[in-house]
């Protein structure tokens, strides 16, 4: 026997459908949310003097691939000149501590005397508010000035960063000019906004994030057709049937 059509049945299984989609999107969402909780200087690992680590990246917002080549990078600048440069990335502070408190307490946390002190280079950036710190020894300070510190901080790494938050890009300018600078070459200076660009085959961390959402937004709207059919079909049953 045919079961009748009926559009309280419709709306019905339409509304249980929708809820069975709200319930997946929650679900979802909920899975993919980057946790809230701030990062502190004893989240960190504990870094020294002569460490074989130069990135740092706490938020997961650079690459495996530009991970690879700064951490190769800095360390051919430290076995050449002694001078060791490391990248901190933090997805936020807490909310009582500024970005320059915190880099002044890493700094101290990891290089405790000023001999330890003398040839390092920090440079921490929080991809919540995009804001810089960079600090330096004193032996750093005959080859990186106060003007170039904030040329660093407020061009070469806050124009990627203001162009879609190119934590990749902003790196990997750093990394060029502090590589440059202090191994006693010409500071090639902050890159022009016109010409920022960033050479490879492989995709940044934010390229492969638009697509995971872009593939995600897919799914979803597929699901939300296809919920609503399937469970109205579940209770009127199939045409002819």
């Amino acid at each position: 026997m045919n079961r009748m059509f009926s559009p309280l049945g419709w709306f019905r299984a339409l509304g249980q459908g929708l809820l069975g989609l709200a319930l997946l999107l929650t679900v979802v969402l909920g899975f993919n949310a980057p946790p809230a909780r701030a990062t502190s200087v004893y989240d960190l690992p504990v870094l020294s003097a002569g460490s074989p680590t130069f990135l740092v990246d706490a938020a997961d917002a650079i690459s495996l691939a530009n991970e690879g080549r700064l951490n190769n990078d800095l360390k051919k600048l430290a076995q050449k000149t002694g001078q060791e440069v490391r990248f901190v990335v933090i997805r936020r502070l807490d909310f009582d501590t500024t970005m320059d408190g915190f880099a002044d307490q890493l700094f101290q946390t990891w290089y405790p005397t000023p001999e330890e002190q003398a040839q390092q280079t920090l440079l921490v950036l929080d991809t919540l508010t995009n804001s810089t710190a960079l600090r330096h020894g004193e032996a750093v300070k005959s080859l990186l000035n106060d003007e170039q510190v904030t040329s660093i901080t407020n061009e070469t790494i806050a124009v990627p960063l203001k162009d879609g938050a190119k934590y990749n890009q902003a790196l990997l300018e750093a990394d060029k000019r502090l590589v440059a600078i202090l191994s006693g070459q010409t500071d090639p200076g902050p890159p022009r906004v016109a010409e920022i660009s960033l050479e490879g085959t492989f995709a940044t961390a934010e390229e492969t994030d638009d697509r995971s959402a872009t593939l995600w937004v897919v799914v979803l709207l597929a699901l939300a057709t296809l919920i609503p059919m399937v469970t109205y079909f579940w209770y009127v049953g199939l045409p002819g049937r």
